[in-house]
């Protein structure tokens, strides 16, 4: 299995920047397709964006598209999100995960297998 931990979130204005990171450790990074969720308060958990094993496709949700970049670095162990272009409604608790399967990247949250504990994002307007 995998143990992930979130960094990177925080306070930034709307139209701010941040880079969440996600380490990895356990068995071999790059066994897994990779993806952050969010989750807002009063709100389910949100498909953001996934990751193929070497990186070599993406998907993401609608909204972010364009402003969201997810990328990995399996040298280092380690799936970022950057985000551009804020806005409040990116506001929640943001979530990397790791998939086991194969096929088509998923956006469900109840099919990946390992979760890291989250980090915030507040986006003030």
């Amino acid at each position: 299995q995998v143990q992930l931990v979130e960094s990177g979130g925080g306070l930034v204005q709307a139209g701010g920047s941040l880079r969440l990171s996600c380490a990895a450790s356990g068995r071999t990074f790059s066994s897994y397709r990779m993806g952050w969720f969010r989750q807002a308060p009063g709100k389910e958990r949100e498909f953001v964006a996934a990751i193929t094993r070497s990186g070599d496709s993406t998907y993401y949700l609608d909204s972010v598209k364009g402003r969201f970049t997810i990328s990995r670095d399996n040298a280092k162990n380690t799936v970022f999100l950057q985000m551009n272009s804020l806005k409040s409604e990116d506001t929640a608790i943001y979530y990397c995960a790791a998939d086991e399967r194969w096929g088509r990247l998923g956006t469900i949250a109840r099919l990946y297998d390992y979760w890291g504990q989250g980090t915030q994002v507040t986006v003030s307007s």
